[in-house]
């Protein structure tokens, strides 16, 4: 009875010792295990296809607020840093953990478009958060990617080292599996060299098409093939181009797509310019080789080059006053670009063309184009068909008539103005049969000085010695390209009586 008394006794003391912490614990001390729990305030997001930036509030639809809180039994765990560690454990490759608490530690800085600097708040897929009253809270961000993200958070029970955690599901987006739009990545670097080329560009790469949803999500093959890859026709580039992918090739493929993108190859043919494929797709049973009957479609273009050059380059020019019927040439120049250059030009007044090939503008204006301002458009294709545009401006004018005169004299005779006595101011105006006349005057006889009032052509002076002898100068009037030269004579004569009301008598020559 004695053995068993003391088996019993010592059996109560370990009862009592598990209960109440054992006698180096103190007052309400505890053995309990840490517990830790995560939830989100919404477990279900919009797709972020915008990629619209992180915030809290209903203007910020794409965050969610996640709160983390670990207790030892059912008291609170003592605060402190770097007590959780959180991180997005599985599921989605896109979405991020943010702070969102203003610490300038977590902001990283970025342009503004503007040509300056902004602070945002960074992304993390992991985070350590430290602890008040037992918890602390964090922001997870959907991104354009549908699915589920598992959020995990675990904090470490000092008494043991052992970590215990705990999960929350947030679910982003969803996908419908119909076909709403097709795109296209080309291979590095974007363009093909044409088949034989001698310049070193490849004429084969690689192509991925891909299929989407309406919330653009990829959409798969679920039987059959999903996208349809044609060479458009119409242009020299499409010329003995084709497309391959495994056993098929020709101008046009029917593929499957895995994870929504269908790989397929594109050669060139000999001639340069662009190719261009038709994507399309079935939104009516995401199925191409059944017949299309409800086609969603894209086309894409893919340059073809003889060589890689810089594009051309043409300048806009002032070619000036063009005169109707006076024949106008004028040649333009492109610099950058691959010869040989074939030229264009459109609103061109009528009678002026350019050359195709060498660039030469040149004709005569007709009598019936409008006397007005002109802005052509002139274009310009290298042999890569890389193009460049400019402007050319022109202003028309009429040109001076075939028997236009000056003043009196309309013929190529010496046309006289008669004579003036030394000590007599002269003067005399040349006025044009037409408008917008410039004047000019050739070996005037010293006395006279030339000048313009409004339209005119003045002549001015007072002669101081006499000359019985015709003095001749030329004078020109120009409208445009269009120039006019008569010429003048005038006699000077000493100084002799003249009778009132009459003409000058007894002029006496040195």
């Amino acid at each position: 009875m004695l053995k068993n008394s003391k088996f019993l006794t010592l059996a109560l003391a370990a009862i009592l010792s598990a209960c109440g912490g054992g006698g180096s614990g103190g007052a309400g001390e505890t053995q309990e295990n840490y517990t830790i729990t995560l939830r989100a305030e919404k477990t279900l997001l919009p797709l972020n296809i915008a990629g619209v930036g992180p915030g809290k509030g209903a203007y910020r639809p794409y965050t969610t607020t996640l709160y983390v809180e670990a207790r030892k039994g059912s008291v609170l765990i003592p605060g402190g840093e770097d007590i959780f560690g959180c991180n997005v454990a599985g599921g989605l490759d896109s979405g991020s953990l943010y702070y969102l608490d203003g610490d300038p530690e977590h902001e990283v800085e970025v342009d503004d478009g503007n040509g300056g600097k902004i602070k945002v708040p960074a992304a993390y897929r992991s985070i350590t958060l430290g602890a008040n009253s037992g918890g602390n809270s964090f922001h997870f961000h959907a991104g354009n990617q549908a699915g589920t993200a598992r959020i995990t958070c675990s904090v470490t029970d000092p008494r043991d080292n052992q970590q215990k955690s705990a999960s929350v599901t947030i679910a982003v987006g969803g996908t419908t599996g119909k076909p709403a739009n097709v795109s296209m990545e080309a291979q590095i670097p974007g363009y093909l060299g044409t088949k034989n080329n001698a310049n070193g560009l490849r004429n084969q790469m690689g192509v991925q098409a891909f299929v989407m949803d309406d919330a653009n999500q990829p959409t798969a093959s679920a039987s059959g093939a999903n996208v349809q890859v044609r060479i458009l026709s119409g242009t020299d580039a499409a010329q003995g181009a084709r497309l391959v992918s495994g056993a098929q090739s020709g101008s046009i493929l029917q593929l499957p797509s895995i994870g929504g993108v269908a790989t397929f190859s594109l050669l060139s043919g000999t001639e340069t310019g662009a190719i261009f494929l038709e994507l399309t797709a079935d939104r009516f049973d995401n199925n191409v080789s059944n017949g299309i009957i409800d086609p969603i479609t894209t086309i894409q273009p893919i340059s073809v080059l003889e060589a890689l050059t810089s594009a051309p380059v043409l300048a806009d020019a002032d070619l000036g006053t063009v005169t109707k019927g006076v024949p106008f040439t004028a040649l333009l120049t492109v610099s950058g670009g691959l010869p040989p250059y074939v030229w264009s030009a459109t609103g061109l007044p009528a009678g002026l063309a350019i050359d195709a090939s060498t660039g030469m503008l040149s004709g005569t204006v007709s009598a019936s184009a409008e006397e007005r301002d002109y802005r052509a458009t002139v274009t310009v294709v290298d042999k890569n068909k890389l193009s460049a545009t400019a402007v050319v401006k022109l202003k028309v004018v009429n040109g001076l008539p075939e028997d236009f005169a000056i003043g009196d004299c309309n013929s190529t005779a010496v046309c006289s103005l008669g004579t003036i006595p030394v000590g007599n101011s002269f003067t005399y105006s040349f006025v044009a049969s037409v408008s917008d006349v410039t004047w000019s005057f050739t070996s005037l006889p010293s006395w006279l000085t030339s000048g313009t009032t409004g339209a005119a052509g003045v002549l001015n002076g007072t002669p101081k010695v006499a000359n019985c002898g015709e003095q001749r100068f030329l004078v020109t009037a120009t409208k445009g390209a269009s120039k006019v030269t008569r010429t003048f004579s005038i006699t000077v004569v000493s100084a002799g009586s003249v009778p009132p009301g009459g003409e000058p008598v007894d002029y006496i020559c040195p």
